[in-house]
């Protein structure tokens, strides 16, 4: 990912509802999610929820594919990998890092 990239998935993510929403996604997994259970979950409407889902597909954070009847949801697990590698690629520069583990090193 570049940084024009990265900035889109993070401007993406900076917005409650979608945060909710791709954290959603990232406990589903492989499986995925329909709209109709995000919907239920988060308690917002389906209108609201596919504005915030294509933005999220915008940023290139998730997925869908169309399954029968439905469509299945899915967070993109190596753009979001991506993303924290971008984010965390030059912690403590080089400091100190062999010590920590790398939520150690995000969390301060």
């Amino acid at each position: 990912m570049n940084e024009t990239e990265m900035v889109k998935a993070l401007a993406a993510l900076a917005q409650e509802t979608r945060l909710k929403l791709f954290r959603l996604l990232v406990v589903a997994g492989k499986t995925g999610l329909t709209p109709g259970s995000m919907s239920e979950t988060l308690e917002v409407s389906t209108t609201a929820l596919s504005f915030h889902l294509k933005e999220l597909h915008f940023a290139g954070l998730v997925t869908s594919e169309r399954h029968g009847r439905y469509i299945i949801y899915r967070a993109e697990l190596v753009k979001m990998n991506a993303l924290l590698a971008f984010l965390t690629a030059e912690c403590c520069q080089g400091e100190g890092c062999a010590d920590l583990n790398v939520s150690a090193c995000v969390n301060g």
